[in-house]
């Protein structure tokens, strides 16, 4: 499962192709209807073994991840760094001050909520993550060329 959280992080950030013309099965929308009947602009993909919705809810951008049986794999969304659990702002500004935000966003699924920020500096970026609010750990460095 934990694969499945990584997966879903990495295509958020990463999968940029939207196929309108993606043949949803019916489990699949039926679950989607029921959990966000109101959803706005929906687009589907699909990836290897799950289905990806990305749409508006609510007055934010969301994307819903879906196995092929219907069952509901995680929902993302964007947040602000207001947003955050107050602990994971405290730490933020103690141990990465200096950095920039270009990109947080939230995981939800059976296991809790995941939180992941990238951060940059002149020469460095590093991705961050938290689980359930506990404390931030590297998900992934890289140096700027």
């Amino acid at each position: 499962m934990k694969r499945i959280i990584l997966t879903l992080a990495i295509a958020i950030s990463s999968f940029a192709v939207f196929a309108n013309d993606v043949k949803v099965n019916t489990a699949v929308l039926n679950a989607f209807n029921s959990e966000f009947a109101d959803a706005k602009d929906v687009q589907w993909a699909s990836g290897q073994g799950y289905y990806k919705a990305s749409f508006q809810y609510n007055d934010q951008y969301v994307t819903a991840f879906y196995g092929f049986d219907g069952q509901t794999l995680g929902v993302a969304r964007n947040i602000r760094s207001l947003d955050l659990p107050m602990n994971l702002q405290t730490s933020l500004k103690k141990e990465y001050s200096g950095r920039w935000i270009t990109e947080l966003f939230e995981v939800s699924n059976e296991e809790g909520t995941h939180y992941y920020i990238t951060l940059e500096q002149a020469d460095s970026k590093v991705t961050l993550k938290s689980s359930n609010g506990s404390k931030w750990s590297v998900y992934k460095k890289a140096t700027k060329a």
